[in-house]
C-alpha cells in the first residue's frame, strides 16, 4: 500500500506535540510494510521565502497553489492508494482534499484540534474555555478577538477559510478521531458517524519501567496558560512548603518567570529548564506521578502517553482527551486549584498503586502494535470503498 501522509509542520520554535506525532507514525507505517510518500511543508519556511511567495501567503489558507501542484505530480507519478491529511494550514491548505479527489484518491484526516470550526483551533481565548464561533456560519468572533496569532488581518483569513472550506471538510472521506469527544465534535459539526473511526496516538515503546522515582513532574514544550502552568502552581502552594516532596517543571514558554519565581520562593519547586528526550527520560524517571493539567479541552496530550509508557501514573484536569487517556491509571479531577490541591496527597500515597496499571494501560490500548493494525484496517476499509464506488 502507498500512503501520501500530508503535514504542514508547526514551527520549531513553537515545540509541537503534533509534529512528533506525525514523524512516529510515518516510522510506524513504514515498519509495518507501508510505502511512505511524505508531503511534508514548515511554517519555518515561510522566513525564506521570496518576496513574490510571501505575497501569496494570505490566500495560502484557502488556496495554497504550489502545495496542489506539487500534491498533482506526486499523484501522477507515484499512483497512491490514500492520502492522510494531518495539519494543512497555512501552506498546504484544506484545498489538497479537493486536488486528491480529482485523481479518485480517497482522503482520511486525523482530527489533532478544532480547527474545522474555530479559528486559533483550541477553544480557548483570554485565558477561558471559548465556543464562540461554534454553530456559526461565519465565525466573527474570531476576527473580533483576533484569534489567530493575535492579527485581525490573518483572522480575518483564517475565519473566511473555515467558510470557504466548510464543504470541502464535508467532503473527507474518513476521520479519525483521537477519543469519542473529537468524534462528537465531528458529528455536531456534519460528518456522518459512519465516516468516522476512533483511533488515538500511539508513542514508541520505551521497554520496561524503571523503579518508582519520588514527587510530581510536570513537563510541556510550552509553559503557557491553557497548559494550566498557572493552575498547577496556585493549588501547589495551597500546601506547605516541602509537604508534598519535590516538584520538578520542564518547557519553555510565557510564563516560564512565573516558574522560575516560585522555584526561587521554594525549596520543593524545581525549574529544569527545556529538556531534550533524554532529559525526559530522566525526569519521568525521577518521578512518581506526571501531572498534566490543561485548562482547555486538549485533545491527546502526549505527556500523558509518555507517563503511561514510562509506567508513571498521572493526575490530570478532566478537561479534553485527559480522563480518556488516563482511565484507571491515575486521578483526575476539575480544572480547579482547590481540587488540584486536595488530589496531591492522594496521589502520592496510590503512586505505587497504580503504576502498574499506568504501563498496561499504555500497552494495551496506546502502543504502536495496537495503535499502527487499527490504522491499516482503517486504510483498506477506505480503500475497498473507494473501489465499490
Amino acid at each position: 500500500m502507498k500512503v501520501v501522509v500530508a503535514h504542514n509542520r508547526y514551527r520549531e520554535a513553537q515545540p509541537s506535540g503534533e509534529n512528533v506525532i506525525v514523524d512516529q507514525e510515518i516510522d510506524q507505517l513504514a515498519a509495518a510494510g507501508v510505502e511512505v510518500l511524505p508531503f511534508l511543508r514548515s511554517s519555518d519556511e515561510i522566513a525564506d521565502m521570496s518576496p513574490a511567495a510571501k505575497a501569496l501567503l494570505p490566500v495560502s489558507p484557502i488556496y495554497a497553489p504550489r502545495a496542489q501542484r506539487d500534491l498533482a505530480e506526486l499523484i501522477r507519478t507515484h499512483r497512491p492508494d490514500v492520502l492522510h491529511l494531518h495539519n494543512p494550514y497555512p501552506l498546504i491548505s484544506p484545498w489538497i482534499v479537493r486536488t486528491a479527489h480529482r485523481f479518485g484518491l480517497p482522503v482520511l484526516q486525523t482530527v489533532h484540534n478544532y480547527r474545522q470550526v474555530c479559528a486559533s483551533g483550541l477553544y480557548f481565548r483570554d485565558g477561558g474555555i471559548c465556543h464562540d464561533c461554534r454553530g456559526r456560519a461565519l465565525p466573527l468572533p474570531a476576527v473580533r478577538h483576533r484569534c489567530y496569532r493575535g492579527s485581525a488581518a490573518q483572522s480575518v483569513v483564517m475565519a473566511t477559510a473555515l467558510t470557504v472550506h466548510r464543504p470541502t471538510w464535508r467532503s473527507v472521506d474518513g476521520y479519525l478521531a483521537l477519543t469519542d469527544a473529537i468524534k462528537d465534535h465531528l458529528i455536531a459539526y456534519g460528518i456522518p458517524a459512519d465516516r468516522i473511526t476512533v483511533k488515538p496516538n500511539a508513542i514508541p515503546d520505551p521497554g520496561p519501567a524503571a523503579p518508582l522515582g519520588d514527587g510530581f513532574l510536570f513537563f510541556s514544550g510550552r509553559l503557557s496558560e491553557e497548559k494550566g502552568v498557572r493552575l498547577l502552581l496556585d493549588a501547589w502552594r495551597q500546601h506547605p512548603d516541602g509537604a508534598l516532596g519535590p516538584l520538578r517543571i520542564a518547557g519553555d514558554g510565557d510564563l516560564r518567570p512565573l516558574v522560575e519565581s516560585v522555584a526561587a520562593e521554594r525549596a520543593d519547586v524545581d525549574y529544569l529548564g527545556r529538556l531534550d528526550r533524554p532529559g525526559v527520560a530522566a525526569a519521568l524517571s525521577a518521578a512518581a506521578v506526571v501531572l498534566v493539567t490543561p485548562t482547555w479541552h486538549d485533545v491527546l496530550p502526549t505527556v500523558v502517553l509518555e507517563a503511561l509508557a514510562a509506567g508513571r501514573p498521572v493526575l490530570g484536569t478532566a478537561l479534553g482527551g485527559v480522563p480518556y487517556e488516563v482511565g484507571d491509571a491515575g486521578w483526575t479531577v476539575p480544572a480547579e486549584a482547590a481540587a488540584l490541591a486536595a488530589a496531591f496527597p492522594v496521589a502520592r500515597a496510590e503512586a505505587a498503586a497504580k503504576a502498574p496499571l499506568a504501563r498496561a494501560r499504555y500497552e494495551q490500548t496506546f502502543h504502536p502494535d495496537v495503535v499502527t493494525k487499527q490504522l491499516l484496517d482503517t486504510y483498506a476499509r477506505l480503500t475497498q470503498a473507494t473501489a465499490r464506488s
